[in-house]
């Protein structure tokens, strides 16, 4: 299957690169930085070709890239750094910061020694609840449940639906169905029950994904006290804030200061949007990330960083290096501002 849309995204990026527009417009649109947004790193997935193989990227291009952005002036600083360098206006130079979702051991095994031989820093967001398996990765289980069988059953409001999934194209469409009935028809709330019916019934067991693909405790806490790495927050349960009250938002977004602080013995400063998408996060969930008393929350809007973003601490966009656009060059493009305007309707200043 095809995605049209990356299709369109990746002409967009080679148009601004070949036609010499991203480079000459980066002075003007560029910016005085970026936050990068990584997943997984690593040089063998499990799923090489499974539909969420855009969330892994190359150890050899996060260093390939690292040493590229270096090469062209940017300093690897901490998120810290880099909230004192947005507040300043980027007055030291052009900056970029690291940062990666879930807490996936791949972070530890394999991008920490490319880090370490370039000396960047990352914060690494982390939600309790996928560590301790009481928060399922749901969309790595949805992935297996269709991988598992030809045809399923999902018991709905309206009755069971069958889902084919007998050939490769129809286990995309039906990975398709899942993700939007556990994301748009079920309740935040009740989404971990019906995955786990679901898995049930297909055979599925879930314990043992958890150890396998995330980060322990004690993983967590080694990386804590490593000088390169800060732990910032994910949210207690990596839910959906927009879709949950202001009670269940605010214990999500608080809570789980506490909740890593018991574990490693320090609150985090930052905080990372499930999801980070407009359905996600708006300007209810940005109140309760400054309520908190957070230093800085990241979405996953598309964005280079500008002096503006000072007033916008709690909803900075992020660069996503991602599986998608593994490539230098993209990246390159990206950075130069041009694909900030295309992806976010004209704004320039990206927060929510």
């Amino acid at each position: 299957m095809i995605d049209g849309g990356e299709v369109v995204r990746k002409l967009a990026l080679n148009i601004a690169r070949f036609t010499g527009l991203a480079p000459l417009a980066k002075p003007f649109v560029g910016g005085i930085g970026a936050i990068l947004m990584l997943h997984r790193v690593t040089a063998t997935p499990e799923k090489p070709d499974g539909v969420n193989r855009h969330l892994n990227i190359a150890p050899r291009f996060l260093d390939a890239l690292v040493a590229d952005m270096k090469a062209r002036g940017y300093a690897f600083v901490t998120l810290d750094e880099a909230i004192e360098r947005i507040k300043a206006g980027g007055k030291d130079g052009q900056f970029a910061s690291i940062t990666a979702d879930d807490a996936y051991r791949d972070n530890m095994t394999e991008a920490l020694p490319v880090l370490e031989k370039h000396d960047a820093p990352i914060t690494i967001y982390v939600a309790p609840g996928l560590i301790d398996g009481s928060a399922d990765l749901w969309w790595d289980v949805v992935e297996d449940i269709v991988n598992a069988r030809d045809r399923l059953t999902l018991a709905t409001p309206k009755g069971p639906l069958t889902i084919d999934c007998s050939t490769h194209g129809k286990k995309l469409q039906a990975n398709a169905r899942l993700h939007a009935y556990l994301t748009l028809e079920v309740r935040e709330e009740d989404q971990r029950a019906v995955l786990r019916d679901l898995a049930r019934s297909n055979g599925i067991e879930l314990d043992g994904l958890r150890s396998s693909t995330l980060m322990t405790w004690d993983d967590i806490r080694a990386m804590a006290g490593h000088r390169l790495v800060t732990i910032g927050a994910h949210t207690v349960n990596h839910r959906n804030l927009k879709r949950l009250d202001e009670a269940d938002a605010r214990h999500e977004i608080g809570d789980v200061r506490r909740q890593l602080q018991a574990q490693l013995g320090e609150e985090p400063r930052h905080l990372a949007y499930p999801y980070g998408y407009a359905s996600a996060v708006g300007c209810r969930e940005v109140g309760f990330a400054r309520d908190a008393g957070y230093a800085s929350a990241v979405t996953t809007r598309h964005g280079v960083l500008h002096a503006e973003h000072a007033g916008f601490l709690h909803a900075l966009p992020r660069i996503s290096v991602n599986g998608r656009y593994q490539s230098v060059a993209h990246i390159r493009t990206m950075l130069s501002g041009v694909t900030t305007p295309l992806a976010n309707a004209g704004k320039m200043v990206v927060t929510i």
